[in-house]
């Protein structure tokens, strides 16, 4: 039985294996995953280290 390979997306929760990752635009230190489907929507996102919300 094989494992999915992926992270969880910050907007949706979900664990992905299609996602892009970059660091946060306002304090650069925080990771944001989002996976394909929550960047189509602009679902918000929200970073853990400072609480910047985006697009």
């Amino acid at each position: 039985m094989s494992k999915l390979s992926g992270k969880t997306c910050v907007s949706c929760g979900k664990l992905t294996s299609t996602y892009v990752e970059f660091r946060c635009p306002s304090c650069g230190e925080g990771s944001i995953v989002r996976c394909s489907h929550c960047r189509e929507t602009y679902t918000k996102y929200k970073c853990a280290k400072c609480n910047f919300e985006g697009p």
